[in-house]
């Protein structure tokens, strides 16, 4: 029988698709790419854009298609059988990268071309070779022998260290539960969460109710549960998963973060640079260590103020000093008392469906496009569906599948990933198609899911993510869409998104009641609107944490030291944090952004690309958010050109200018006050 991994002629096979079919599905075709590869070294008269960097653009996408449903399957059916086949195919991707970004032969031949292109050239050809040039250098290619086998080995490790980091946290999150049958533990929490919770008691044949420690229970927890010591229990478990403090040795996290951060040190020490953070830097528009560490620096100074008053006015909520796990729930009261809004009111107006379609008519009214669904695709769960996205002539630009409901075994959080990258070149058009993945609650009986705002703008962030990569007009998979694409730049799309959800037009045809149908009233919106920004600068430092924590941890490593973990993050904050965390917490166990994902010495990059965002949102303020010319040319400067041009460059022919801090304070209610 024919492996259906090796079928890249449509849409990946979901239907036929099994563990056992990855490793060797990639074994031929690696093997398959090496002879084609040697084939095009060894013709010497090859060594035009056309001839040489083409067919490589080829492989890379067909090898693409094959690794992208492995990968994905891990994330959203974490069996047993799929990790082991994972963890096996990893070590395969991981060895062949490093092998062709070491290849001497392969970078004179795509140094040969660059220097010889013709003077008719696009600027895509260009930046393609540039860039792929520049990874050229920071896999080391012109080291020693010695040397390039001891970074290849690095990688290796690195890579079987970032997935036993994210398998650790995977598996002790799905472990750890909650179980009650006393009706004072559950107080204050929303109708949809309880049923929830007696449907999994129900499952397990117990009375009372069962809570896991997925995301949306965890926020519900911790922002509505009256029982203090409940919240206190979660929020222990939540900060202490997959360390020491949690109780299962078996996926404790501490070696794995200290062997990461050795390993990424010595692997930029290899290739010349001082330390990880540096040559993180060296894909990203921020030049320096300093110049990220004086951005975050700043923006922590002028939001503290503001913070310190915030978490002022919750402390006057409770006669008890407030502990992290109070912080939660008494800002909601306070909203509540203040604004008179709340989780609870609000998630009334936004079943799934009403918010999925209220989305994706703002796309649609923004660049002219039309999303349908196509139910005659198949996916990897019952609850996955699948759309496209089409032109005014009704021709298809790209689709997604959509996978948004939390379970057992799939991966926490939300993400977008490629499935298939667009490729257009030799007369021939591969459409984009992507994977948009969230963790909402399930659909209640009445099939009806409950979104807060939150969820709400969780969503456009992600479909904002999910345009960068579907509109690109980019040929070459390499910089199309958000491949190419610096990583402090990448959330730009994302975040921009986001801003769309607090606009009283677009909620309005994006809410219905789920009893009466009637969308959000304008009077509830302002109250929301009224409460954005209380609460915005203690989530401003709280971010700026996380950012100083990740960038300081890479750039202050010191071998023979240790990697400091606890002590740096203790560190930033008494700098910078008002709200302050016990002993045991354990954050960076479960940090799989920096760890597991790819914002190693990046996560600053949320902040940076945040500043990009709400500028830019503020040109659609001053025409109009629904205004065409505005959002035209955001399609054609930003979500069409992927890594084809200089970001900052393209940002500027958005704009007319670079951007400031000064939309994003004013945006986030903290103005230029410090």
């Amino acid at each position: 029988m024919s492996n259906p991994l090796l079928d890249t002629s449509d849409l990946p096979r979901f239907d036929a698709i099994e563990p056992q079919h990855a490793v060797p599905a990639l074994e031929e075709l690696i093997a398959a790419h090496r002879q084609k590869l040697e084939s095009l070294l060894d013709d010497t008269s090859a060594r035009d854009f056309d001839s040489l960097i083409v067919p490589l653009e080829s492989m890379s996408h067909e090898l693409g298609r094959v690794w992208s449903p492995i990968g994905h399957l891990q994330s959203v059916l974490d069996d047993a059988n799929w990790r082991d086949a994972y963890n096996a195919a990893l070590p395969l991707m991981t060895e062949h990268g490093t092998e062709l970004s070491q290849n001497k032969r392969l970078q004179e031949a795509y140094q040969q071309v660059a220097d010889n292109l013709p003077s008719d050239a696009t600027d895509e050809m260009r930046m393609l070779l540039e860039q792929e040039l520049r990874d050229f250098r920071l896999a080391g290619v012109a080291l020693p022998e010695d040397a390039k086998a001891r970074f290849r080995e690095i990688r290796q490790d690195i890579a079987a260290l970032q997935a036993s980091f994210d398998q650790n946290v995977q598996d002790a999150t799905d472990h750890w539960h909650f179980h009650t049958e006393n009706a004072a533990d559950v107080a204050g929490l929303p109708a949809s969460v309880l049923k929830r919770a007696e449907d999994e008691a129900s499952a397990e044949g117990v009375d009372g109710w069962v809570f896991r420690l997925d995301y949306p229970n965890y926020h519900a927890i911790m922002t509505h549960c009256d029982a203090r010591d409940v919240r206190s229990a979660f929020y222990r478990a939540w900060s202490t998963r997959a360390s020491g403090e949690g109780g299962h040795p078996e996926w404790d996290n501490t070696g794995v973060i200290e062997r990461i951060l050795e390993l990424r040190h010595e692997a930029a020490g290899i290739v010349g640079f001082d330390n990880y953070a540096d040559y993180s830097l060296a894909t990203k528009m921020a030049g320096t260590v300093d110049e990220v560490l004086d951005f975050l620096t700043e923006l922590a100074e002028r939001s503290r103020g503001a913070a310190e008053r915030e978490f002022e006015a919750i402390q006057a909520m409770s006669d008890e000093s407030l502990a992290a796990w109070d912080v939660a729930y008494y800002l909601d009261k306070l909203k509540q008392q203040k604004f008179s809004v709340s989780d609870d009111i609000l998630r009334q107006y936004f079943p799934f469906d009403v918010v999925k379609r209220g989305m994706f008519g703002l796309a649609e009214t923004l660049y002219n496009l039309t999303v349908e669904q196509n139910e005659s695709v198949c996916g990897w769960h019952e609850t996955v569906r699948y759309f496209e996205i089409k032109d005014v002539s009704g021709s298809i630009v790209g689709s997604f599948y959509t996978d948004l409901f939390a379970r057992t075994g799939k991966r926490g959080g939300a993400w977008m990933d490629e499935c298939v990258v667009r490729k257009a070149f030799d007369d021939e058009v591969t459409h984009p198609v992507g994977y948009l993945v969230c963790n909402f609650p399930p659909p209640d009986g009445d099939g009806n899911s409950l979104l807060t705002h939150s969820d709400v703008v969780t969503l456009f962030h992600e479909f904002g993510h999910m345009l960068h990569h579907l509109l690109t007009r980019i040929g070459y998979p390499s910089i199309a869409g958000i491949n190419g694409v610096p990583w402090d730049a990448v959330e730009l799309p994302s975040q921009f998104m986001e801003n769309f959800a607090w606009c009283y037009d677009v909620l309005k045809t994006s809410s219905a009641h789920v009893e009466s149908g009637d969308p959000l009233p304008k009077d509830l919106f302002d109250k929301l609107d009224s409460s954005r920004h209380f609460g915005e600068a203690l989530s401003m430092l709280r971010q700026i944490e996380f950012a100083l924590f990740d960038f300081r941890l890479h750039a202050g490593f010191e071998p023979g030291s240790g990697g400091r973990v606890l002590e740096t993050l203790q560190q930033v904050r008494d700098e910078v944090a008002v709200i302050q965390h016990p002993a045991y917490n354990r954050l960076p166990h479960s940090f799989s952004h920096i760890f597991a994902g790819g914002y190693a010495a990046g996560y600053y990059s949320y902040k940076w690309a945040e500043v990009l965002a709400a500028d830019a949102f503020s040109a659609f303020e001053e025409s109009g958010i629904f205004d065409a010319e505005t959002a035209a040319r955001f399609r054609e400067e930003i979500l069409e050109v992927g890594g084809s041009r200089d970001f900052m460059e393209a940002y500027v022919a958005f704009r007319g200018r670079k951007p400031t801090l000064d939309a994003l304070l004013r945006q986030s209610g903290i103005g230029k006050a410090a």
